[in-house]
């Protein structure tokens, strides 16, 4: 087990779709930023695999491709091995093992009050998700956090529910076998830019509304074009409210202040269109994105490269897990 002093920060993405702009900004943006915290011991980045059948158990087929996928993104957006054990959370066993070992002693009553879990029921309607599964996954969470005493999990304010269950499972554990041998962790709060899909709505790819990591400049362009702007805006000559716009949101990411107060005050002033003010963000978006574009093409273009990292990290990971495992089989005499 690594010391309790250190910072050992832990986190995975499901792997249901390529990832979009959305994932960036939200988790992976800020991955990236945690390799440069000298304060942090160690950092696990995971695909999350076993976590997308919480909900998708019936669409498998392309699970494989949407992780191989995720690396490349990974490693184009800025992870890098070298600083980062980054893996493939099926390929260590050991999160399965913890996962059964924790079921054993967690109440169903903690899982049912996850603000989440009736939440997605009703979100997810249409799906049967009345197994255990999405009931527990967030003891898998819980798993696989704790297989690699992580202290810290970077979160949204909407996850910190999960973390504080997180908590209490590890102390009742601990508890229950009279020995501190999983470590409790805590939330890194990260604030997340409002990224909306396409149509104004949450960015998802149930929605159809995304714009991928994967995306050529060309293909971004014909979605960023067509987007919904402020409804007041139904004339060129009609004042808008930029606060209303998604377009502006993504100004708010990409553009440089200069260019966000002069598409503000155009807006507002009817002085420039919805079309210019389009074009200006997409002058923008491709000089912050257009490296990463590039890059993503060269890692693409490697794929036995991408294979030799994801194997040397299942391996760098699975050292610790094995480990890990070991002590808390001794603490519960199996």
């Amino acid at each position: 087990m690594l010391d309790a002093d250190q910072k050992i920060v832990v986190s995975g993405m499901r792997p249901t779709g390529l990832l979009h702009l959305g994932n960036y900004h939200g988790a992976l943006e800020n991955w990236v930023r945690l390799q440069a915290d000298q304060t942090i011991a160690r950092r696990f980045f995971f695909v999350a695999d076993w976590h997308s059948l919480t909900t998708d158990y019936d669409q498998t087929s392309e699970v494989k491709n949407f992780g191989f996928q995720m690396f490349i993104d990974w490693l184009a957006f800025g992870l890098d091995p070298a600083q980062s054990t980054i893996f493939i959370q099926s390929r260590v066993p050991e999160h399965a093992e913890l996962h059964l070992l924790l079921s054993m002693i967690t109440p169903v009553a903690w899982l049912e009050r996850v603000p989440t879990y009736k939440d997605l029921q009703k979100e997810l309607s249409g799906k049967d998700l009345s197994t255990y599964g999405f009931l527990g996954y967030p003891l898998l969470q819980t798993a696989d956090v704790a297989l690699y005493s992580g202290s810290h999990v970077p979160v949204g304010q909407d996850q910190v529910a999960h973390i504080e269950l997180s908590r209490e499972i590890v102390r009742k554990f601990n508890h229950h076998f009279k020995h501190e041998v999983l470590a409790e962790p805590q939330a890194l709060l990260t604030k997340f830019p409002k990224i909306p899909g396409t149509d104004g709505r949450k960015m998802s790819k149930s929605y159809n509304n995304s714009i991928y990591l994967s995306d050529t400049t060309e293909t971004v362009r014909k979605k960023i074009l067509p987007m919904k702007t402020d409804p007041a805006r139904m004339r060129r000559t009609d004042a808008g409210d930029p606060e209303k716009c998604p377009v502006f949101d993504y100004h708010k990411i990409y553009s440089s202040p200069d260019t966000i107060n002069t598409v503000a005050e155009g807006c507002r002033s009817a002085g420039m269109g919805c079309i210019d003010c389009k074009k200006a963000l997409l002058k923008s978006m491709d000089e912050r994105l257009d490296p990463f574009r590039q890059r993503r093409v060269e890692v693409a273009a490697k794929p036995d490269d991408v294979r030799a990292v994801i194997e040397q990290g299942n391996t760098d990971a699975r050292k610790v897990a094995v480990l890990n495992m070991e002590r808390v089989r001794e603490v519960i005499k199996i």
